[in-house]
């Protein structure tokens, strides 16, 4: 299999296989990302995808899910998306489901239609790492976008029927800025249909942009519990329906559950896990983290 950079994937695709269609990321400039690193953005050759492919089916699984890699599959066209399916149903002819990463702008040379189109051919589950809906923090890590492309360009895919998730970062904002980037967050998805938010608290590691401008004193980071009352409300201020993932390791406080049903149970762990834990514990894990 040919795979320039490990796999990379959400924790509910654990089960999937893994395909690569591109390699590193498209955009490569948010500065507090440590993935992708490894290789510059490409797009894998026919030749490869079909020796993977066939490798596959040779191993006797029988996928139903695959989870494309690359930083920004969804990025690729049309045209060339159909032929990546087209090739999987020639070498997996029994149907299979496939989702993958996507930026913000990917979606932005799809129309409607050609959406609508990927989801029959069995695109689904797409994951958008949006991290924020707040336009000064987007524009401070260098994300390319602001809210209102969140809001128009993932409507297209709530307009065409196919599901996806996104990606907060809470912290991001850095200290003192936690309930403002928050609530802007929010009231960006407010506007959305995801079907899953999955939540992860900022861990800034060397060798990023993001590390440097805290040894600068740039940016100073916001502190555990600032991070958790900044989750607490986002859940808050979040008002629709969708499911709440925020399990990752990333999260010192974990918690998952379905909007707005578990909404009231969520903030209660919240508040009661800063209560107990206390900035130090919450600070000595976040520092015992080597990668996400």
């Amino acid at each position: 299999m040919h795979f320039s950079c490990g796999i990379v994937r959400p924790p509910y695709e654990a089960g999937s296989c893994f395909l690569q269609v591109t390699s590193g990321c498209s955009h490569n400039k948010c500065r507090f990302c440590t993935f992708y690193k490894e290789a510059p953005f490409s797009v894998s050759p026919e030749s490869e995808i079909r020796e993977d492919l066939q490798e596959i089916r040779d191993s006797g699984w029988k996928v139903k899910r695959i989870f494309l890699q690359g930083a920004d599959p969804f990025l690729l066209s049309y045209d060339r998306l159909k032929r990546i399916m087209d090739l999987i149903k020639e070498y997996l002819p029994w149907g299979v489901s496939v989702g993958g990463y996507g930026r913000v702008d990917s979606v932005r040379n799809k129309s409607v239609d050609e959406l609508k189109s990927l989801k029959e051919m069995g695109y689904d589950m797409i994951v958008f790492g949006i991290e924020s809906g707040d336009d000064a923090v987007l524009d401070k890590m260098n994300k390319g976008y602001h809210g209102s492309d969140i809001v128009e360009q993932l409507s297209k895919m709530d307009e065409a029927g196919m599901h996806y998730s996104v990606i907060f970062l809470y912290g991001l904002g850095g200290h003192d800025y936690g309930m403002g980037h928050a609530i802007k967050t929010a009231e960006v998805l407010n506007h959305l249909s995801p079907v899953r938010v999955l939540a992860s608290g900022l861990s800034i590691f060397p060798d990023t942009p993001l590390m440097e401008e805290v040894r600068r004193g740039e940016f100073v980071e916001a502190t555990e519990t600032e991070k958790i009352q900044e989750l607490y409300t986002f859940v808050k201020t979040l008002d629709i329906h969708t499911l709440l993932d925020a399990t990752n390791v990333s999260n010192m406080m974990p918690v998952y559950g379905h909007l707005p049903e578990d909404k009231e149970k969520i903030l209660a762990m919240l508040k009661q896990g800063v209560n107990e834990q206390g900035e130090e514990r919450l600070r000595m894990r976040r520092d015992s983290m080597r990668s996400l």
